[in-house]
């Protein structure tokens, strides 16, 4: 996908550079380019919730192709376009094209509720976003509305028109809660095998007050692999890309079913990523504070070389492992202010 130096070109560079101080090399930005959503996921967003970044603090293209750039000279490879919900940004697919061009990119993606992808999946695809993933938590319209306050049809017509354009992988994210929709992971892996799409379940973390109201649900998804082999023979697999999931893949199909366990089997010592806010906020793990703050040296006119040397800076604070079983409350922030 890269229109300009290859991995091997950035080798040294690399392990000179973004490696943090437990010897991972960081090599994936998780972009989120709005905090704000169209959707009220009920562990991700209050209902009533609006106290949104102020558009006047968000980076502009400008300064987020900056950020990137760097990021790219200093070894990175992966971007991930995410928000709240990236597609609510005006001209995202403008974004993503500039975003591609740049030398050292090899893999764009999108992650979406899908809600207005029907609109813009053609788009985004001509721009160079590859592949997408999509939350999708049941296949249920009534349940879906009481756990979204949105509606399936608009989400499944966003998936077709992403298909349709070519875009592969299409990656269902599915956040597993008992309670609410585990009757439904033997639907959702027919559902994906009959259209091609790879499945991911993922646990509950305990991020902000939503995400803390939803460890109530919380399920160890040791079982839930346990009870689909039960039903589907699945067998070891493999995906390609810079995420956390450990697949299988079910037996005589394509179908790779990824597990994302932060809480039962944490992936800390293998984390690759870091996550760039709206506002320019540069964090450094998912389940603590540390962060490093690039939006006012931004506005401040930093220079390219002090830019990356702020960017080396943050990940020198990079932190071990997230606390999310000792200190399951501790991160305040919404999901939504981090980015996904």
């Amino acid at each position: 996908m890269s229109t300009g130096r290859t991995s091997d070109d950035r080798s040294e560079n690399i392990a000179k550079s973004l490696v943090d101080p437990f010897n991972r090399t960081i090599s994936y930005v998780r972009l989120s380019v709005t905090d704000k959503c169209n959707l009220r996921c009920f562990y991700c967003l209050p209902k009533h919730f609006k106290d949104f970044e102020q558009p006047s603090h968000w980076l502009t293209f400008d300064e987020i192709e900056r950020v990137i750039a760097a990021f790219a000279d200093l070894g990175v490879a992966r971007v991930r376009i995410t928000g709240g919900e990236p597609l609510v940004r005006k001209d995202l697919a403008g974004l993503a094209g500039r975003l591609y061009q740049l030398d050292g990119i090899q893999d764009l993606s999108l992650s979406t509720n899908a809600v207005l992808l029907a609109r813009h999946a053609q788009a985004l695809h001509h721009a160079g976003v590859s592949r997408i993933n999509v939350s999708l938590d049941s296949l249920k319209p009534e349940r879906f509305e009481q756990i979204t306050g949105g509606s399936l049809e608009t989400v499944i017509a966003g998936l077709m028109a992403a298909k349709d354009c070519g875009m592969d992988p299409i990656k269902i994210n599915m956040v597993a809660m008992k309670g609410i929709n585990d009757d439904e992971f033997e639907d959702m892996v027919e559902f994906c095998i009959e259209h091609g799409f790879t499945l991911r379940f993922i646990e509950t973390m305990p991020v902000g007050e939503t995400g803390m109201n939803a460890s109530r649900h919380y399920l160890d998804l040791q079982h839930v692999k346990q009870s689909l082999d039960r039903r589907f023979d699945l067998i070891p697999g493999v995906m390609p890309g810079g995420g956390p999931a450990r697949y299988v893949q079910v037996k005589d199909t394509d179908l790779r079913i990824g597990f994302i366990t932060p809480i039962s089997q944490h992936f800390c010592e293998t984390c690759n990523r870091v996550r760039l806010s709206v506002d320019g906020t540069l964090y450094l793990c998912l389940g603590q504070d540390h962060k490093y703050e690039l939006g006012p040296l931004l506005r401040q006119g930093i220079s390219e070389d002090g830019l990356k040397n702020a960017i080396l800076a943050a990940i020198a604070i990079k932190p071990e492992k997230h606390d999310f079983r000792n200190h399951p409350g501790q991160v305040v922030r919404l999901m939504s202010m981090t980015g996904g």
